[in-house]
């Protein structure tokens, strides 16, 4: 263990030294029963003992707190969406983080605030995900191991169904419910492949930064492979362009302003903002690199929301409704 998470385990123990009476006096015998019971969890990054029952868990990714509110678990504290951001609950889980009391922990692109994570004393850390969050979880691994039990979704994990399923079969030990939604959603990918009419195929798709900055998505992960089950075909983009990936997330390319012009030029494109609603077809169209695009000449560019890039199971569930309404 490094010697910050020495110093974070000392800080801890030493906080508890003065509060541990009063918390053993108000808990129950069935609440020492739960604290006892313990499940391994094989992660990338080894194996973790995690509470059977957390009571208080700490989600380091915004985008993975919804799992843990379709699988009943209480999320004690969450972080914003965006680095610096004031911090916003999902529409899909607005009400179960209210009734949770779930709170917003600082952070910022130096990283998490190790120091609210351990006054908040919880039980299970849960982080990783896709792109920078697991980045600067991978960094403060011990660190965070020392405060509580941790486990990272790890990169191999880039999709939903992976992410899902990791969690409510590894983690919480509720496959059943994994197996409930999955099954709805196939039920909701069969309805919507029936009632649309694609749009002129090959897609692209496109992710836009509010800088301008436009990143191209990598057709054989993530959202272009959700839509291909309605059967909206994604182009070979990535594949044939010979790019590399950007980031840690493994799932965009970035495309410069003369790339775009010799690469999106497919029958039809999905744009979409990057973390944010940072721009639309409207406002492309008056970009002469965009216009000139063979999918805006033919009106078949089409807007997207932002949160549908890496889209957990709820967010899923709603480009579904989204797609069928744009389509059929």
């Amino acid at each position: 263990m490094s010697a910050p998470a020495r110093l974070l385990t000392c800080a801890l123990v030493a906080a508890l030294a003065l509060t541990g009476c009063s918390a053993s006096s108000s808990s129950d015998d069935g609440d020492k029963a739960s604290a006892a019971k313990t499940r391994t969890v094989t992660t990338d990054y080894g194996k973790v003992e995690v509470p059977t029952e957390p009571k208080r868990v700490v989600v380091l990714n915004h985008a993975l707190a919804g799992y843990l509110y379709d699988l009943d678990v209480p999320v004690h504290a969450t972080i914003p969406e965006d680095a610096d951001g004031k911090g916003e609950f999902s529409p899909y889980w607005e009400k179960e983080a209210e009734e949770d009391g779930t709170k917003f922990l600082p952070w910022s692109v130096d990283g998490f605030d190790l120091e609210a994570i351990l006054a908040l004393d919880p039980d299970l850390i849960v982080g990783g995900g896709i792109g920078f969050p697991l980045f600067q979880a991978e960094k403060v691994y011990d660190e965070l191991s020392g405060i509580a039990p941790t486990v990272l979704v790890g990169k191999k994990l880039g999709d939903w169904r992976g992410q899902f399923s990791f969690l409510a079969d590894d983690v919480f030990g509720k496959p059943a419910v994994y197996k409930r939604h999955v099954a709805a959603y196939d039920r909701r990918i069969a309805e919507v492949k029936g009632a649309i009419t694609p749009p002129p195929g090959p897609v692209s798709f496109l992710a836009l930064t509010g800088d301008g900055t436009a990143y191209g998505l990598v057709e054989s992960v993530g959202l272009p492979t959700e839509l291909k089950k309605v059967g909206i075909e994604p182009a070979p983009v990535f594949a044939d362009g010979g790019f590399k990936v950007y980031g840690q997330g493994g799932d965009m390319f970035e495309l410069s302003t003369e790339k775009v012009g010799q690469t999106i030029t497919q029958p039809s494109v999905f744009v979409m903002g990057f973390n944010a609603d940072t721009t639309d077809v409207a406002t492309l169209q008056k970009n002469p690199v965009y216009s000139a695009l063979p999918a805006f000449k033919a009106n078949n560019a089409h807007d997207l929301p932002y949160w549908v890039l890496r889209g957990d199971y709820d967010e899923s569930m709603a480009l579904l409704d989204i797609i069928e309404k744009k389509f059929s």
